[in-house]
């Protein structure tokens, strides 16, 4: 049993980790008024910078929490974290929800030169 654990455990992580991270797919997605940018880090990492018009879920909240800021399943919802591995992860807990349009947009480190690129 504890290897059947183990494994699993194994399997999730391995997923999170090869999680796509799709940044021109977020850019993109973010022009469209109906779009959601979620920062999945921790309140103190929000409150050190996020990006602009970004809201705060943490990936460990998200599943309990989405609900009530995006009902609609069919709404465009682009993630980001430090790496890329909690919206990973914080993406994936989305799909298992029925969320059909879940884009990991990676890093925030990354995604602000080109946000400000875009302005």
């Amino acid at each position: 049993m504890r290897f059947l654990i183990l494994l699993s455990s194994l399997l999730t992580f391995l997923g999170a980790q090869a999680e796509e991270i799709d940044q021109a797919a977020a850019l993109a997605t973010l022009q469209r008024a109906d779009s959601l940018l979620i920062d999945v880090r921790s309140s103190e990492e929000f409150s050190a910078g996020a990006l602009p018009g970004a809201i705060r879920i943490g990936h460990d909240e998200i599943a309990a929490q989405i609900a009530s800021i995006a009902p609609d399943k069919d709404r465009p919802l682009v993630l980001y974290c430090r790496s890329g591995r909690r919206s990973g992860l914080a993406k994936q807990s989305l799909e298992n929800l029925g969320y059909r349009q879940v884009i990991n947009a990676g890093a925030y480190d990354d995604l602000l030169p080109l946000l400000e690129a875009e302005e």
